[in-house]
């Protein structure tokens, strides 16, 4: 089993498997970008715009993880943690003599040496802040490498090398691979972190919040005395495990030494105004596409990390005003009938309650809508279910779709949509369980089309629909903008 650290230099045919998931078709990208000739597998169809990026890039993807996906050989193998020791495929190269590592394995061998590395790290936020943080990099010059956890609007891509100093990394904490538990950020080398949040999570490879603060406390080590931190003061969990580091720590958050303020809010336009201030006093005020507390604070916090950087206020202002935001974070995919459907990753409690009332903010008194589908290993179970009851509040109307694929989890350990949509009622918001299909067997395709029929029958001119989804939900937005225009029109 040719498990290797480093990237072979022989290599010039790159097989990657788990291809369709954000962080490894942006590996693919870079690959692409540097010269190798890259195939890719993943177990399901690959929806936009992941699939529309693999395309891009010349990649068919291999649909299932079948032994013969490894013919012909490839010189390297990349394996993305959603593979499975016992799919046929992985079979097949733990058989071989094929050379294989992990996705952090081979961005910490092949393109981070040598780079100034700022790993964003937290429970939320961590998309937003590395995109932001890479253009604004990008608009004062810099041309950054990245890997961004989602498609930044600006780049229209999820990774590349670039050649400047500095490479911006989401570091997930995830783990890495079946033959590595460890998370994945602890391959990427920071000489910044920026601490963003940290809660359970991932309850499919984590025990508990101390479990998860152990993880993140095993970053704080690989920061070099002379690095930094950049960290959410106000948050006790990152207070707690930021405290270890030997770096420079720079707080930030309200009433902290980096802090931020909301100056206005244009809901036609949908942009923020906003001022960071260091100790007290004003650092600079700049316009930004990203509205909302949580966002007010991403940004105080890629602006404390960059100005250990060496970039001012002045450098940083084409790139807030220039920032485009994250495709699936509040984006807006279109409008039919005067009702306009958003798009967004959102999927733990903390993150739908945030990017509700963000929604909220930027759209005003408009009706809108959530509909949530409970896709997530977390979500799927009910270590979260009280807490979902009151993420839901800016909402005027919330849909919930019923969970698939709950044989591996103890019934007792369940999710329940109708005990979701009872609580939301119980402070008073409307809440229904929609998209069951017509069958017994309903798959979320047929799930997604019933959903479309029924919002679509009940949408009127001035919605906003907020999909929450951290899957392709079926095709759902493609659905809901066909069922508008047939029914209410252009």
């Amino acid at each position: 089993m040719p498990l290797v650290d480093q990237f072979p230099a022989h290599a010039k045919h790159v097989h990657i498997m788990g291809v369709g998931g954000t962080a490894m078709a942006a590996l693919a990208g870079m690959l692409v970008d540097a010269g190798y000739r890259v195939t890719g597998s993943d177990g399901q169809r690959v929806y936009p715009p992941m699939s529309t990026y693999l395309e891009s890039l010349g990649i068919t993807v291999m649909e299932g993880y079948k032994a013969e996906n490894l013919n012909p050989r490839p010189d390297l193998v990349v394996v993305g943690n959603v593979v499975r020791a016992t799919y046929p495929e992985a079979e097949a190269l733990l058989a071989s003599d094929i050379p294989y590592l992990s996705f952090p394995g081979l961005l910490e061998a092949r393109f981070l040496p040598g780079r100034r590395d700022i790993v964003v790290a937290g429970t939320h936020g961590k998309t937003t802040t590395t995109a932001l943080t890479a253009y604004l990099l990008e608009a004062a010059g810099r041309d950054p490498g990245f890997l961004i956890g989602g498609m930044a609007v600006n780049f229209d891509r999820t990774a590349r090398t670039g050649t400047g100093r500095q490479f911006v990394i989401e570091g997930d904490e995830y783990d890495t691979a079946f033959f590595d538990k460890g998370p994945k950020f602890l391959h990427y080398r920071p000489t910044t972190v920026i601490l963003t949040s940290i809660e359970f999570d991932h309850a499919d490879i984590y025990r508990d919040l101390e479990h998860c603060m152990e993880a993140f406390g095993r970053l704080m080590p690989l920061v070099p005395e002379d690095g930094l931190v950049v960290a959410r003061w106000d948050d006790d969990n990152v207070a707690k495990v930021a405290s270890a580091t030997k770096a420079e720590v720079r707080r930030y958050g309200p009433g902290q030494d980096w802090d931020g303020r909301i100056e206005a809010v244009d809901t036609t336009r949908g942009v923020m105004r906003f001022s960071v201030l260091r100790e007290g006093r004003l650092f600079g005020t700049f316009e930004s596409g990203l509205v909302g507390a949580h966002n007010l604070y991403n940004q105080v916090a890629a602006v404390a990390a960059l100005e250990r950087e060496g970039l001012t206020a002045e450098d940083l202002a084409p790139g807030f005003s220039g920032f485009r935001g994250i495709k699936r974070r509040q984006e807006v995919i279109g409008e039919r009938g005067g009702v306009t459907v958003v798009d967004d990753f959102a999927h733990h409690p903390t993150a739908v309650r945030l990017t509700l009332d963000a929604l909220r903010l930027r759209f005003g008194g408009r009706r809108l809508w959530a509909i949530f589908e409970p896709r997530s290993n977390t979500s799927r179970r009910n270590v979260f279910q009280a807490a979902y009851g009151e993420a839901f509040d800016a909402a005027d109307i919330t849909v919930i779709a019923p969970p698939r694929d709950l044989d591996r989890i103890p019934e007792e350990e369940r999710f329940s949509a109708q005990q979701l949509v009872s609580d939301v009622r119980a402070r008073g918001r409307e809440a229904f369980v929609w998209g069951q299909g017509s069958s017994p067997q309903a798959n979320v395709e047929e799930g997604a089309d019933e959903i479309a029929h029924l919002v679509a029958a009940n949408a009127c001119p001035g919605d906003v629909v907020a999909v929450l989804s951290n899957g392709g939900f079926g095709g759902l937005h493609r659905r809901l903008l066909q069922r508008l225009e047939a029914t209410i029109g252009q």
